[in-house]
């Protein structure tokens, strides 16, 4: 039986069949990411429901694994060489999946980078800005008097939407294929929804960004992502 008794998390979070990709997540747009990923790709892994609270991100045995205290992490049991590893940041977990399975990230370096650069764009980009977007539009930050914040993301969510809106001229998926950039970038657009925020980016304004996200969201793969870890 695979060893992971090296990684503290497994202390809190004990892993049932270590032989399989441990994943500890919550099914946030960057943990659903992860899980799309995992379910596109057929991999076998065991989820371990990581709450938001600071009681499980920022205990001890999490930053253990993820010292920046955020979901998702991973630890492969099989990784480079054989040897166990453990992966933190969403887009990197994505870019080592895809790499492992040597699926959804391009045929031709040409194509590798392409998508990329859309991974890169969704950490930098719709990631960080949307989630600022949600935080000012309907959580905490919505009882900030002050209106700039909300103008100040709600626009730059209008701005991004109309790179991804040009982007997917011509196209079914942001960089040609279906890829990990897509896996990156469709829970961030899902997440308007959540954040009661559809009207204030003008999302019926961006028909492809909408037609897109419904591609995203019949896939059987991603239904299954969109509670995994189980919620309840």
């Amino acid at each position: 039986m695979t060893d992971l008794s090296a990684f503290p998390i497994t202390k809190r979070w004990p892993a049932a069949h270590p032989d399989r990709i441990q994943l500890y997540s919550f099914p946030t747009p960057n943990g659903v990411k992860v899980s799309t990923a995992l379910e596109e790709m057929g991999l076998d892994y065991e989820p371990h429901k990581v709450s938001l609270a600071d009681v499980d991100v920022k205990s001890p045995e999490f930053t253990s694994l993820n010292p920046n205290g955020k979901i998702p992490a991973i630890i492969d049991p099989n990784g480079p060489g054989g040897a166990p590893i453990g992966l933190f940041e969403s887009g990197a977990i994505l870019v080592y999946l895809a790499e492992k399975t040597g699926n959804f990230i391009g045929e031709s370096a040409r194509e590798r980078y392409e998508i990329l650069q859309w991974v890169m764009f969704q950490m930098g980009g719709p990631g960080p800005m949307f989630g600022q977007l949600g935080f000012f539009w309907k959580f905490a930050g919505a009882k900030v008097e002050d209106p700039l914040p909300r103008e100040r993301y709600v626009g730059e969510a209008r701005r991004l939407l109309g790179v991804i809106e040009t982007a997917l001229e011509g196209r079914n998926w942001i960089a040609g294929p279906y890829s990990i950039a897509d896996m990156a970038l469709g829970p961030w657009l899902n997440a308007f929804d959540f954040y009661d925020a559809k009207e204030a980016v003008g999302w019926e304004e961006h028909p492809r960004c909408v037609a897109y996200l419904d591609r995203f969201l019949a896939r059987p793969a991603v239904q299954a992502a969109l509670n995994i870890p189980p919620r309840d």
